[in-house]
């Protein structure tokens, strides 16, 4: 099941690529302030260039650098011959600093790809749609996950053929665009180009399971009154894939099953000569299906507690299954009065998950009934609840553009308010009662997620309104300079003020520096502030409730836990752009960002607590664990570029280089006053490798490609570095935490046009069959000899995809 252990030969394949990289490299993946690799089309209908995140500048077009490094990563040729299928694993195969690895046996987070920039969680990373700021899950990572406690945006909710291109800022944003940028901005632009396209695609990992299934269209028209339309329509089927072993084989630990329906529009109109209204519609159904642990079946010691013998004798594995659903819109206005632009824009984002447990008991129900003499069973189905978030945003923007003012100056301010909402809502009561009574042999609640419980139901909302202005001077004709400020007030924490100060100087015609200084803030979610669960279960033959307690509940207060608040963060950013020639650009970001007051879910405090010990047990709680401002934490990093596109056996190769080396550190443990000297408790070793930890050390995307007449083909090589993660036992008890070693695979597909407008690719991924380092099962999240790190735990996958352009 393991791909070889032997490393040697990827390391012969990187490191000759990597010097070839340096000395060539392409615009497929140009992460400097540049124009798009290929070209658009000329029909193409043009977002306004503001959506260039990172300027404020209208005017400005990408093909200008700016102060602060952007990646430009047009999505068109993805949509026509990728591998990938999903957005997430599109850029994880693409991007060094984005991650994004499928999670299994982590509950929830099987069911949505967190995504995230420079090895922060996935909340620190705003992404925007068209400019506009995208909701985030209602989803919050809890067990077993890489990205714990923390919540992001579902960029899958979004098919790539949708996309024109995806602006990736690598610099802290929050003066600009308020909370969660401290990372970087991911805006996504949508399509508005005339014409239509239609993909096809069939993937299927070489073990024969995980069979994956696309198809997807676009069409854009240019109306009779001068605007455009466009809609995009996609269906994905994804099979369940399943890596259990001999060590644990009743186990299913693998991809999730999931079926998408996607549709996506986009347009605009002109309303005279001066205004244009513009509007987009994002609305996604997912059903989606992961597998629990397993539950042993006669002769083990999960009958009565666990399981029935009268109902899964050879033992059993729940499905959780999540019923999720996606909805986005933006409609605003936007035109010029006299020499000012102005943007008035409403922005709705919805995201709800339901959860069904299917195949599974609820064991007290089915104890409940033998002792009352009849069979020892249960439904094995039940609603489980769920939860969902909703965000609305009212922006103003205003800018405007002074051509006197030194080589040129441009001004920028804005205005915006924003309403979030969270919601739990209970399960059916067979998913959390506990039939039998307490002490009584089955467990309450449904096997592999037990059902939320009146008492965790909750309905809270916030607002917050925010000002900003931001002046973009170019000073002379070689040094341009950015000054942003934002002032935000949330009606749960207070406020906050925020600045940004960003340099361009151009050393000459090839060489550009540039660098910035930034304080940001991200605000606590309030899937962070309000999350509530209850989980009863039996140690050592003794119910306990184990509860993760919101932030204002009764528990939290009377055991000391403060009040949520924001996190800050300063971080810095210096580099250089160097163009010798057309073909030719390198770029070298160096960066560190300073977090204070991270917000994570603690480790578990029990009765035994000598702090809040005697709290719990007067409370008849067993465990609890709560999230807490707790952490500080540095991230240091460098981001290298080079691409390079030349002439080769009558066509084109285009080759780029791309890599990122990061390390996050916790620098230090800030323990409230109620739990000072418990700060192993509060982070405990498994739970801080997780902070310095969810992403791999370095990861690098090496990548040739050549078109010809009617051929192309692409290699991609990719390396992932190490990562050091932790082991339920722990190091205090003689058990060494998990450590992965680096690993080096290949991406390879040919694509014949059979016309200028049909295409078929044929390709590989994973094509070296790599796996992480083989670990004990006993020891991982996920019970599994693979954690989901890295390459993920599925091993080589063949694809086909046909395009057809009308």
């Amino acid at each position: 099941m393991q791909g070889p252990s032997n490393d040697l030969p990827r390391r012969a394949l990187l490191y000759p690529a990597i010097a070839l990289g340096l000395a060539l490299a392409s615009p497929h993946a140009r992460a400097q302030d540049a124009a798009p690799a290929t070209a658009e089309p000329a029909d193409a209908a043009k977002l306004d260039a503001v959506n260039v995140v990172g300027s404020r500048r209208v005017q400005r077009s990408s093909e200008t650098t700016t102060p602060v490094p952007v990646d430009v990563l047009p999505m068109q040729r993805q949509a026509e011959t990728g591998g990938q299928f999903d957005l997430a694993q599109s850029l994880q195969a693409t991007s060094p600093s984005f991650i994004s690895t499928r999670q299994t046996g982590a509950d929830g987070a099987d069911l949505v790809d967190g995504a995230a920039l420079r090895g922060l969680g996935s909340d620190q990373t705003l992404v925007l749609v068209n400019g506009k700021r995208h909701h985030t899950v209602s989803l919050v990572n809890i067990y077993g996950a890489r990205d714990r406690g923390n919540t992001g945006t579902d960029l899958n909710a979004i098919p790539v053929m949708a996309i024109d291109r995806i602006e990736i800022l690598r610099d802290g944003a929050a003066a600009q665009y308020g909370s969660d940028a401290i990372a970087g901005v991911m805006n996504i632009a949508l399509k508005r180009r005339a014409g239509c396209e239609a993909a096809l695609g069939w993937g299927q990992y070489s073990r024969g399971d995980g069979e994956n299934w696309l198809a997807s269209a676009y069409c854009g028209a240019k109306l009779a009154t001068g605007g455009t339309f466009a809609i995009t329509g996609e269906w994905q089927d994804r099979g369940r894939s399943n890596r259990a072993t001999d060590d644990n084989p009743l186990r299913i630990i693998g991809d999730s099953q999931v079926l998408n329906r996607t549709v996506y529009l986009n347009g605009d109109q002109p309303l005279g000569e001066n205004a244009t209204v513009y509007f987009t519609a994002g609305m996604q159904d997912r059903d989606a299906s992961s597998a629990a642990w397993a539950r042993g079946g006669v002769g083990s010691d999960d009958i009565p507690s666990r399981n029935s013998a009268d109902m899964y004798p050879d033992g059993f594995v729940p499905f959780i299954d999540g019923d999720l659903q996606d909805r986005y819109g933006i409609l605003g206005v936007r035109g010029d009065a006299g020499l000012w632009h102005w943007d008035l824009s409403q922005t709705y984002g919805y995201n709800e998950l339901r959860y069904d447990i299917n195949h599974t008991l609820n064991a007290s129900i089915a104890n409940a009934n033998a002792t009352s003499g009849g069979r020892a069973i249960s439904p094995d189905r039940f609603d489980a609840g769920g939860f969902s978030f909703q965000q609305d945003t009212t922006n103003l923007d205003v800018s405007r553009f002074f051509d006197t003012v030194l080589q040129g100056m441009n001004v920028a301010f804005g205005a915006e308010h924003r309403e979030e909402r969270y919601r739990i809502r209970a399960g059916e009561p067979g998913s959390y009662i506990d039939a039998d009574g307490a002490g009584v042999g089955g467990n309450a609640g449904s096997q592999g997620f037990p059902g939320f419980q009146p008492g965790d139901v909750t309905d809270r909302s916030r607002s917050s309104d925010a000002v900003y202005v931001d002046v973009e001077l170019d000073m002379t004709e070689r040094l341009t300079a950015d000054v942003a400020a934002r002032w935000e007030d949330y009606s749960d924490f207070g406020s906050t003020l925020n600045g940004k100060l960003a340099l361009a100087f151009r050393a000459s015609d090839a060489l550009l520096l540039r660098g910035s200084l930034n304080t940001g803030f991200r605000a606590p979610s309030l899937q962070q502030k309000y999350f509530s669960s209850t989980i009863t279960d039996f140690i050592s033959g003794q119910p306990v409730d184990i509860v993760i307690a919101p932030n204002d509940s009764a528990l939290a207060q009377a055991a000391g836990i403060p009040s949520l608040r924001q996190e800050t963060s300063k971080s810095a950013t210096l580099g250089f752009t160097w163009s010798p020639s057309r073909d030719l650009s390198i770029t070298a970001d160096a960066y560190r960002i300073d977090i204070d007051d991270r917000i994570v879910l603690t480790g578990e405090f029990d009765t035994d607590d000598p702090n809040i010990g005697a709290i719990l047990a007067a409370r008849d709680v067993g465990v609890a664990r709560f999230f807490v401002n707790a952490v500080d934490t540095r991230t240091t990093g460098l981001d290298i570029t080079a691409s390079h596109e030349a002439s080769l056996w009558g066509g084109v190769l285009n080759t780029f280089l791309a890599a990122n080396f990061s390390r996050t550190e916790v620098t230090q443990v800030n323990a409230p006053a109620s739990l000072a000297g418990r700060e192993d408790a509060l982070l405990p070793e498994r739970d801080r490798l997780f902070v310095e930890n969810g992403a791999p050390r370095r990861k690098a995307v090496l990548g040739f490609d050549w078109t010809g007449s009617v051929w192309n083909a692409n290699l991609k090589i990719i390396h992932f570095g190490p990562q050091e993660l932790g082991t339920f036992s722990g190091t205090a008890s003689g058990v060494p935490n998990q450590r992965y070693k680096a690993k080096t695979s290949a991406d390879v597909s040919g694509t014949y046009a059979f016309t200028p407008n049909a295409k078929l690719t044929l390709g590989v991924t994973n094509l070296l069959d790599v796996f992480p380092t083989r670990q004990d099962f006993n020891e991982t999240d996920n019970g599994h000899i693979y954690e989901s790190v890295q390459f993920g735990l599925n091993g080589r996958a063949y694809f086909a995809r046909f395009w057809y352009r009308f």
